[in-house]
């Protein structure tokens, strides 16, 4: 289902929840949702649509292809630079620091705990999407 997106600061700065097999349903709507904004967005946290679960879907820029994480976390991060982003959320673009390569621990889809390097605008996609799961606003 595509959700309407989340605008207000006050709800999105609460962290979130730690997500479960119950939230399956939510991973879905995200996804379909990040979908029905192909043309302006390139990641989403479940925040985002109403779901204070920890819970991203984003684009993979080397393949183009929709992923999935729940309770992804960033254990490893290298190559520090600043960087301006916008967001479905929030007006205008503003700046932060992000990292050029990181690696992420997550669950996927089967709720299967993996490990991933990202770099470059993909791994920045999803900084900017668990900042979101913390409470975090660019």
């Amino acid at each position: 289902m595509n959700c309407p997106i989340v605008k207000g600061e006050i709800a999105l700065r609460m962290p979130s929840a730690p997500a479960g097999l119950a939230d399956m349903a939510a991973g879905k709507n995200l996804l379909d949702t990040l979908a029905a904004h192909a043309d302006d967005c390139v990641g989403l946290a479940g925040n985002m649509i109403g779901v204070r679960k920890c819970i991203i879907a984003f684009v993979e820029q080397e393949t183009g292809k929709n992923r999935l994480m729940f309770n992804p976390e960033i254990v490893e991060k290298s190559g520090s630079y600043e960087a301006e982003e916008g967001c479905l959320s929030l007006v205008d673009k503003r700046k932060t620091t992000r990292y050029s390569s990181i690696t992420v621990k997550f669950q996927d889809e089967k709720f299967t705990w993996s490990e991933e390097e990202f770099n470059g605008f993909t791994a920045q996609i999803i900084q900017h999407e668990i900042d979101h799961c913390k409470g975090i606003i660019i």
